[in-house]
């Protein structure tokens, strides 16, 4: 498995089928879903997994496996994707962080890892965080890593959708 990033608390390395158990505690959980138009069940975590294995083959990143540096413990994802935010694929910083371990700022610190990592290691001049607008830790945690708010919009999966930015010159 390839490490992609450390943080201080952190490791963010790629994703493989043997992240199963642990991500389905994170993608299964009502409570963090609550925000997505489903909880995810066995095929959708691994369709979830597959596809950002996929991501990094072709795109050269995707979600990565977010493990505790301390104990290797994967607690969640976090990474760049190109999402369709308002019929335009944009990089988009995502996170799904484990009930238990929230509120301890490991999505703010993967994510600024993720953000530094892609204006590093891409030419995209923005940085993109979107959310069902209801989703008010996604977008602070966005805010938290400087971004801001751009825009709301009507959409069929969320209802209205909060998209957060951060232009290259604003890191």
């Amino acid at each position: 498995m390839d490490m992609i990033l450390e943080t201080a608390r952190l490791i963010l390395r790629e994703m493989t089928m043997d992240d199963y158990d642990a991500l389905y505690k994170v993608l299964a959980d009502q409570d963090i879903m609550q925000h997505y138009p489903y909880a995810f069940d066995e095929e959708r975590v691994r369709g979830w997994i597959q596809r950002n294995m996929d991501r990094y083959d072709h795109d050269g990143f995707g979600l990565w496996a977010v493990c505790l540096k301390d104990t290797g413990e994967m607690i969640g994802d976090c990474g760049l994707t190109l999402q369709n935010i308002e019929g335009e694929m944009l990089p988009e910083i995502g996170y799904h962080i484990r009930a238990d371990q929230q509120r301890k700022g490991y999505a703010k610190e993967a994510a600024a890892a993720v953000r530094d990592w892609a204006f590093s290691n891409t030419s995209y001049p923005a940085l993109y965080s979107y959310c069902k607008y209801t989703n008010e830790g996604s977008y602070k945690t966005a805010e938290s890593i400087g971004m801001k708010f751009l825009k709301e919009y009507p959409d069929e999966a969320n209802g209205v959708t909060h998209v957060s930015v951060i232009h290259r010159e604003e890191k």
